[in-house]
């Protein structure tokens, strides 16, 4: 059988934790915060199932940008991001509440055959 647990999340954030761990953290003032502890204070998330919105991270999402770490917002999930090691947190808290801050997905390459 199975049960169901209730949740307080309005929302979800994954970030991809093969990224961060490759920056070494990143983020912050030294630069040595991982991604998903920044979102975590800037969000002023509390821990579980309690929280308003969950910031998970995720073994690999599979994109493996160079310098950047990929975090992909529940509410949006056809938008994927690639942060770049370094962000500030205010500006990645600004792509996860502003829908306009966000870029359009750029196009696919050439390169790639169309199904």
């Amino acid at each position: 059988m199975i049960r169901v647990l209730a949740s307080r999340w309005q929302g979800s954030i994954l970030v991809c934790g093969k990224c961060s761990k490759k920056l070494d953290g990143g983020f912050g003032e030294k630069g040595r915060t991982p991604l998903v502890k920044l979102l975590r204070q800037a969000l002023g998330v509390k821990k579980g199932r309690k929280a308003d919105r969950g910031v998970v991270e995720v073994k690999c999402l599979g994109v493996c940008p160079k310098n950047a770490v990929v975090m992909v917002d529940g509410a949006r999930p056809d938008r994927w991001m690639l942060v770049p090691a370094g962000a500030g947190a205010e500006e990645v808290v600004a792509t996860l509440t502003e829908p306009s801050s966000v870029p359009s997905p750029s196009p696919p390459s050439a390169s790639l055959p169309l199904p």
